[in-house]
């Protein structure tokens, strides 16, 4: 695990070591424990090193015996010890035992093929010396940030765009669309970045640049649904188990402590479950809780790790400590991020750092496997469509009552009108868009600037993007399930969660690996009929009953509701007097995206209990952490 970055400049301009440096420093809490770059003429690239496989032998670059290939590498190749041996078989001489030098000489012998033989995460860049050319590719589901800009006819890349803005002569301006991104769902929507000039290499792509000409892209995997019906439920549960605790021991390959997290739910407690299968170790397991609100589950984990003989490492998170350390978590992120767990899982991954380098947790999960409540709620609304539709005009006459004066009566109001538009809506694509925003159309109608709503947030918003995200093949084929689990695994894992999991936990040297996620696992899974996934109301049924076996009668009956924020309670206490003083004093309120009076009145209305803000307020806090770090004091486009 580490950090990457790089300059292709071209046209025989010189990169230095410095520049290297310079970037490389950018990003030191990604690999505090070692460092390298290699210079040559017009190209160079470097890394950070967070010591896991080959301690002593790992170092990078990795350059072949000969001199004509180089890599640096941020990631873990899981299976590199098979793959190894079959490379041994054909006469490769390895010098380390590193999967750095593994993928490198993957690649050297199968080319592109390379990508898909790895189960792993992984952004990898390649120089060939021969033909002057860079590689750069990223693993399938996007577990590894890679960005990229080109500009004044060469390409930079980095882990993190701040590596990226170090470099002379370059530009960055903020993109409105981007913005717009942030303030519908929390976060920039792929492959865009907040920065006009920088984007993100797609998932599952690999882009290819010699001394001459335009960037080549390649896609090399996307998700497919390819599903069997030649297994009974007895079988595909059995195989759930089997693949469970392969992909598991697959992913505990390390020459450090390996640990865990663990929030009482069932895809943590499955990780956690299947390591104990795999290790007569007890596993180190980490959790947060938020004392006193409705969504704190330390007892269900603290059962859980009992049950399963781990040394278990609670950290309770109160509101006070998390406005206070706000602006800290979102500077572990160079562009604003308002994912609901980004703040315990930055907390988490600091108290787990104390203990291991490496943890295995649940992501991916609820994506792969049809676990999320609102996946279940699409296809309602898709099943009451036609009722809905004729008692529109009753139901228009309701919205125009005045607001009431119970804020469970008015939260209720609000979460129906949301149903209603969901319905409405054409697939399981614009349905998945409506259902993972953060403020509805009428919010954003009220909060954005004239002109910037104009620009941004006029037309039809949802089929606008499912038309830039989707296509007609994938509309024709799929059913509104398949549709909204596509849109969760292509464009929310990359966006959100996975972003929010590198960045919380590589602020502070630590590696989180994520076992439902190895491509060959999803790829599987993708052939699991929906009724395996999607049992009546249950979700994960099938990794449900595999696990089943395994703890006490019961052990999963509540709802989960793992490592989230409870905002509305929060925003209602001296969080939101926090959030608002951000707000005020960052510059942001004069950032011309936003209508300060508008901003002011959401404040009021939330805690008043008019209605239920705290998402969109709790983006207003972090867009204006990181307006003033980043601009406060600079020209916008420095």
């Amino acid at each position: 695990m580490c950090g990457i970055a790089g300059w292709y400049r071209r046209a025989g301009r010189p990169v230095t070591r410095a520049d290297l440096i310079r970037q490389c420093d950018q990003i030191i809490h990604r690999g505090p424990d070692d460092s390298g770059q290699l210079a040559d003429g017009d190209f160079g690239f470097g890394m950070r090193r967070l010591s896991i496989i080959d301690l002593a032998g790992g170092h990078q670059p990795i350059e072949t015996q000969d001199g004509r290939y180089a890599i640096v590498f941020n990631g873990e190749i899981y299976n590199h010890p098979s793959l190894r041996r079959e490379l041994e078989e054909t006469g490769v001489q390895f010098r380390t035992h590193s999967d750095t030098e593994t993928l490198l000489q993957c690649f050297i012998r199968w080319g592109d093929e390379a990508w898909l033989r790895l189960h792993g995460m992984y952004a990898a860049a390649i120089w060939d010396r021969a033909e002057r050319s860079l590689t750069l590719a990223r693993d399938p589901l996007g577990i590894k940030p890679l960005y990229i800009t080109e500009q004044n006819g060469g390409i930079a890349f980095a882990s993190e765009i701040r590596a990226l803005r170090v470099l002379p002569g370059l530009s960055f301006d903020t993109d409105e669309r981007a913005v717009h991104d942030f303030f519908m769902f929390g976060h920039v929507q792929r492959p865009r970045s907040i920065y006009r000039q920088v984007r993100s290499l797609d998932p599952g792509h690999v882009l290819r640049i010699g001394p001459d000409g335009e960037a080549r892209i390649r896609e090399f995997w996307r998700p497919r649904f390819r599903v069997r019906h030649d297994l009974s439920e007895a079988e595909w549960i059995e195989e759930t188990r089997a693949r469970l605790l392969g992909t598991v021991r697959e992913h505990m390959l390390a020459d450090v402590t390996v640990g865990a997290f663990l929030s009482g739910g069932v895809d943590s407690s499955a990780i956690v479950a299947a390591m104990t299968r795999a290790t007569d170790q007890p596993i180190k397991t980490f959790t947060v809780g938020f004392p006193g609100t409705s969504i704190d589950e330390t007892d269900a984990a603290r059962r859980i790790a009992r049950h399963l003989g781990c040394e278990h490492i609670v950290l309770a998170l109160e509101p006070e400590a998390a406005g206070d350390l706000l602006p800290a978590v979102q500077a572990a992120f160079d562009e604003p991020c308002a994912a609901t767990a980004a703040v315990p899982i930055w907390h988490l991954s600091k108290l787990a750092a104390q203990h291991v380098k490496v943890v295995l947790a649940g992501e991916g999960s609820d994506e792969i496997f049809a676990g999320y409540k609102r996946q279940r709620t699409a296809l309602l609304a898709q099943r009451w469509k036609p009722v809905l539709r004729a008692l529109d005009p009753v139901l228009g006459l309701i919205d125009r009552l005045p607001v009431g004066s119970s804020a469970q009566f008015n939260y209720l109001r609000q979460n129906a009108r949301r149903f209603r538009a969901s319905a409405m809506l054409d697939n399981g694509f614009q349905r998945f868009f409506q259902a993972t925003q953060i403020s509805t159309p009428d919010v954003r109608d009220r909060l954005y600037e004239r002109g910037f709503h104009e620009r941004q947030d006029s037309g039809d918003r949802f089929a606008h993007l499912d038309a830039e995200y989707f296509n007609d093949t994938d509309r024709a084929q799929l059913s509104t399930l398949e549709q909204f689990m596509l849109a969760d695994m292509a464009v929310h894992m990359p966006g959100s969660l996975l972003h929010r999991s590198d960045r919380g936990s590589m602020a502070h040297s630590l590696e989180i690996r994520v076992p439902f996620l190895s491509h060959d696992f999803v790829d599987w899974t993708l052939t699991m009929p929906a009724a395996m996934k999607l049992h009546g109301k249950t979700g994960k049924y099938a990794l449900r009953k595999a696990v089943e076996p395994w703890f006490p009668h019961g052990t999963f009956d509540k709802r989960k509701i793992g490592f989230q924020l409870p905002f509305g309670e929060w925003f209602r206490g001296d969080f939101s007097a926090f959030a608002q003083e951000a707000w005020r004093e960052s510059g942001a309120a004069q950032c011309g995206f936003l209508e300060p009076r508008a901003v002011d009145e959401l404040f009021a209305e939330h805690r008043s209990g008019l209605a239920n803000h705290g998402r969109i307020l709790y983006a207003i806090a972090m867009f204006s952490c990181w307006w003033q770090q980043s601009f406060v004091g600079q020209d916008r486009t420095a």
